[in-house]
């Protein structure tokens, strides 16, 4: 058991509330975090440090595809990040494009 109660036992579901909202209160949370969006915040970290699909899965327990990307989710950060990438993509091929010709003088050549 991860989480025990103060005698080694499992909390009771007439406890565990109590217990979530003192610690959540204790770490500074904000009153509307559920227990369950740790669930969804390790997913989404992961993801963000570079884990695959299956390595989420793994880490979770999860044995279908559907069940792990009900917990990965994207934020405002994370698609500045890939518009970024996406700039210097399109950056790069620019660059490689200078001084070539362009496919419609390409076509007008042969």
């Amino acid at each position: 058991m991860l989480f025990v109660g103060e005698w080694g036992k499992p909390f009771r579901r007439s406890t565990f509330g109590r217990k979530w909202r003192r610690a959540r209160t204790a770490v500074g949370l904000p009153d509307g975090f559920r227990f369950y969006d740790l669930r969804h915040t390790g997913h989404t970290l992961a993801t963000r440090s570079g884990a695959t699909l299956k390595d989420t899965m793994v880490r979770a327990g999860q044995s279908t595809e559907w069940a792990a990307l009900i917990y990965r989710h994207s934020d405002h950060e994370r698609q500045t990040e890939v518009a970024a990438g996406l700039d210097q993509l399109v950056e790069r091929q620019r660059q490689i494009a200078d001084g070539q010709a362009s496919g419609t003088d390409l076509a007008r050549d042969t």
